[in-house]
C-alpha cells in the first residue's frame, strides 16, 4: 500500500484576492476522516466566538469526502460549512450533483472562502490555477442562467456552484446550488455567499483524474458495497419512484403534515395520490431519472409540466420535502403549482422547506388575525392559494414588503408580530423550522431534530430505522437495540438515545466520505464494516469499523463544541412547542403519543450520557474530550472570543 496522501485545502481571501494551500496531516485525517470532518475543525479555528454570520469574519468552507470522485458508489456529495445565517449557530449543509469530483480532481478538497469582495465576484478554477474575476454581468441572474453562462467558458465539463438571487439579497435561507439543481440548503449558506459578494464557483477539471492508495482491494470493496446496494429494498424503491414515492400511504397513516402541523394529513386522497411520485409516471410529469456523480441509486427526478397554467415549467425534483413544504404545509394538493415553486425556488437559491414553512406561518396567523392588510399589500395569504403562494416566492426572494418580514425566517418574524405568534412556528430550540415529520409520532426522530447541531431537522441523523418496514431496517435496529421486534414502531421511549447516537455518527462518517446517507441511514447498503473497507483502501489510512464510528462520534462533539462556544446549552435541545403542547386537530387525543418535555428531558439524559456530555449543559466534559483526542483541537487551537 503507497504512504497516505495528505489532503489539501485553499484558501480564497476575497478582501485581498490572496490564496494560499494548506495540507491536511494524515494524523488529523485518521481522526476525522476528511470532508464534514476537517471542515468541522476549520471553521472553529477560523470564525471567533459571536461573529456575525454575514460578516467578513464568518468563512464559507466547501468540502469533498475522502472517497469523491472515485468508483465508490455515490461518492458526489459535497458539504457547505459556515455558521448558518438564519440560525447563528453551526451550519454543515450538503449537496449532490458533479460538482466535488471536479473539484477534487484538480487537487483540491476544501475551499476555504475568507473575509468579503466589495463587489461581485466569481471563482474560477482550473488545472492552470486560481483566479478571481469580476462577475458584475451575472449579478441578478438566476441559478440556471448563471450556471449555463459560467459552464460555456470551459474547455471540458465545468461544474459550477452559485447563488440566486436570494443569496443576493440575503434571505437568511437562502441555498447555494450546485450543478443546476442540486441544492445546499436549510440555514442559509447562500446568505452568507452573497454577503461575500460571491455569486459563483466555477471548476473545470479537463481530465484531471482521482487515484487511491491500493486499486486492486479497492475494486474489491466497491464491488462488494455496489452489490448490497443493489440488492437492498430502499434503495430499489428510490430509484422507481424517488422521495415522495409514498405520500398517500404517509397521507394514510396520518404521518404527512399538513395546515402547518396543525393536521396530520390531507383530507383529500385524490391530491395526496397525485402528490406521490408513483403517480408521476402514468401522468406524464417524470421525464427522467438523474444521478449524482457515481450514484447507481438515482433518487432524483426530472419533471415537467405539460399544459395548463404551469405549463413548460421544469426542473429537478421534487423531492418528498418539496412535495410536504408547498403542499399540504400550505393546505396545498396542486401537483402542478408544487412543480412551479420548485422551479421558482431552486432558480432563485431558496430552501424550500422553510419557504413553505413562512409561507404556512403567514397563513395560520392571518387566519387568527394577527397580520393587517397594511403589510399585506394585496396578498390574502389563505389555504391553498395558489396566488398568495407564487406571489409570497417572489416577495421573499425580493425582501419586498411581506416578503422582508419572511425572509429571516419564522422566528424572527413571530418576533415581529407579537402575540402567541411563536407557538405555530415550526422552529426548535435553534430556529431552524422543522421537516416534514410527524414528530408526535416517532420518539427517536423527535430527539434526533432536539439535538441536531444546525437545528431541528432530520438531515444530520436520519433514524427511519425506527419504523422498521424492510428488511435491513430491522437488522440495523436489531443490532442497535438487541430487539428490533419491540423498539421498531417508533412509540416506545426505551432505547431512543442509542438509536439516535448510532444513526448521527454513521451519518457524520457518510459526510466525511462523501458518499450519500441515503446509503447508510435509509437504505443500508454501506454500514461500518463496508465504509472502513472503502476508506483504507483508498487513502492508505488503515481503519476499523469500530474506529470509523469512533471518527464519527468525534465529529459529532466537535461540531457542538463550537455551538458550546457560542452560548449553546442543553436550553436549546428542544422541538417546537406545538409537538409537545398541541396534539393534530384530526387525530384522538387519547391516541396521540405527544412527546412531552419530561419524556424529551428522559431521551435527552440518556442521550447525554452515552456521549459522555454533561447533563446539566447538554456539553462535552474535558474528560470526554481527552478521551475522544479532541482536547487540543478545542483548547487553544480554536478561533477566540473577541
Amino acid at each position: 500500500m503507497t504512504t497516505p496522501k495528505a489532503q489539501r485545502a485553499l484558501y480564497v481571501d476575497l478582501a485581498t484576492g490572496q490564496t494560499r494551500v494548506e495540507t491536511i496531516a494524515p494524523a488529523l485525517i485518521e481522526k476525522l476522516l476528511g470532508g464534514r470532518g476537517i471542515a468541522a475543525k476549520i471553521l472553529y479555528d477560523s470564525v471567533p466566538q459571536g461573529a456575525d454570520p454575514l460578516s467578513p469574519e464568518n468563512v464559507l468552507i466547501l468540502s469533498t469526502g475522502a472517497l469523491s470522485g472515485t468508483s465508490a458508489p455515490t461518492a458526489g456529495r459535497l458539504c457547505v460549512t459556515t455558521k448558518g445565517a438564519q440560525t447563528g449557530v453551526y451550519l454543515k449543509t450538503s449537496a449532490g450533483g458533479h460538482f466535488a469530483p471536479s473539484l477534487r480532481a484538480l487537487g483540491y478538497d476544501y475551499l476555504v472562502f475568507c473575509g468579503a469582495s466589495e463587489r461581485p465576484v466569481y471563482v474560477w478554477i482550473d488545472r492552470d490555477g486560481v483566479q478571481i474575476r469580476d462577475a458584475s454581468s451575472l449579478w441578478g441572474k438566476g441559478v440556471r442562467e448563471t450556471t449555463r453562462t459560467l459552464s460555456a467558458e470551459g474547455s471540458g465539463r465545468v461544474e459550477v456552484g452559485c447563488i440566486g438571487l436570494a443569496g443576493e439579497n440575503g434571505v437568511r435561507f437562502a441555498n447555494v446550488m450546485f450543478s443546476y439543481y442540486c441544492s445546499a440548503s436549510r440555514c442559509g449558506a447562500g446568505a452568507v455567499m452573497g454577503s461575500k459578494k460571491l455569486k459563483a464557483i466555477a471548476v473545470d477539471p479537463a481530465g484531471t483524474t482521482i487515484s487511491v492508495a491500493d486499486p486492486k482491494a479497492f475494486v474489491s470493496a466497491v464491488r462488494e458495497a455496489r452489490e448490497a446496494i443493489y440488492d437492498d429494498t430502499l434503495a430499489r424503491q428510490l430509484y422507481e419512484f424517488g422521495t415522495a414515492a409514498d405520500v398517500d400511504f404517509f397521507n394514510d397513516l396520518h404521518l404527512h403534515p399538513a395546515y402547518n402541523f396543525q393536521r396530520s394529513c390531507i383530507d383529500d386522497p385524490e391530491g395526496a395520490r397525485r402528490l406521490s411520485g408513483r403517480d408521476w409516471i402514468p401522468s406524464g410529469y417524470l421525464k427522467r431519472r438523474r444521478a449524482c456523480a457515481g450514484c447507481i441509486i438515482a433518487c432524483h427526478r426530472y419533471t415537467k409540466v405539460g399544459s395548463g397554467p404551469f405549463a413548460a415549467s421544469h426542473s429537478g425534483g421534487p423531492q418528498l420535502e418539496t412535495v410536504n413544504a408547498l403542499g399540504p404545509r400550505c393546505g396545498n394538493t396542486d401537483v402542478e403549482l408544487v412543480f412551479r415553486l420548485n422551479e421558482l425556488c431552486n432558480d432563485y437559491g431558496l430552501d424550500v422547506s422553510t419557504t413553505g414553512s413562512s409561507i404556512a406561518w403567514l397563513m395560520e396567523t392571518y387566519e387568527r388575525g394577527l397580520i393587517g392588510e397594511d403589510l399585506l399589500d394585496g396578498v390574502v395569504p389563505t389555504w391553498g392559494s395558489s396566488e398568495a403562494m407564487l406571489a409570497l416566492v417572489e416577495r421573499i426572494v425580493r425582501r419586498d414588503g411581506i416578503g422582508d418580514l419572511l425572509a429571516d425566517g419564522t422566528r424572527e418574524a413571530a418576533k415581529r408580530v407579537g402575540g402567541e405568534s411563536w407557538k405555530w412556528t415550526a422552529c426548535g430550540g435553534k430556529g431552524l423550522e422543522i421537516t416534514a415529520l410527524e414528530l408526535r409520532a416517532a420518539f427517536s426522530y423527535a430527539l434526533a431534530f432536539a439535538v441536531n447541531v444546525r437545528g431541528a431537522d432530520h438531515l444530520l441523523t436520519e433514524t427511519i430505522a425506527e419504523f422498521g418496514g424492510t428488511k435491513e431496517a430491522i437488522a440495523v435496529m436489531n443490532k442497535i437495540t438487541g430487539d428490533a421486534e419491540k423498539y421498531c414502531g417508533g412509540s416506545v421511549l426505551e432505547k431512543r438515545a442509542e438509536i439516535v447516537r448510532w444513526h448521527e455518527d454513521i451519518y457524520a462518517v457518510a459526510d466525511a466520505l462523501g458518499i450519500c446517507a441515503f446509503t447508510t441511514t435509509a437504505a443500508y447498503g454501506i454500514d461500518e464494516e463496508r465504509a472502513a473497507r472503502l476508506f483504507s483502501t483508498a487513502t492508505g489510512v488503515t481503519l476499523s469499523a469500530e474506529q470509523v464510528m469512533m471518527a464519527g462520534r468525534r465529529i459529532v462533539t466537535l461540531e457542538r463544541c463550537f455551538n458550546m462556544r457560542e452560548g449553546l446549552t442543553r436550553a436549546h435541545d428542544r422541538i417546537p412547542w406545538r409537538m409537545m403542547n398541541e396534539v393534530q386537530q384530526d387525530i384522538d387525543p387519547s391516541l396521540d403519543p405527544i412527546v412531552t418535555q419530561a419524556k424529551l428531558d428522559t431521551m435527552l439524559d440518556e442521550y447525554y450520557r452515552l456521549h459522555g456530555w454533561d447533563s446539566e449543559t447538554g456539553n462535552p466534559t474535558e474528560s470526554t474530550l481527552e478521551a475522544l483526542g479532541l482536547s487540543s483541537i478545542v483548547s487553544d487551537g480554536g478561533a477566540q472570543a473577541r
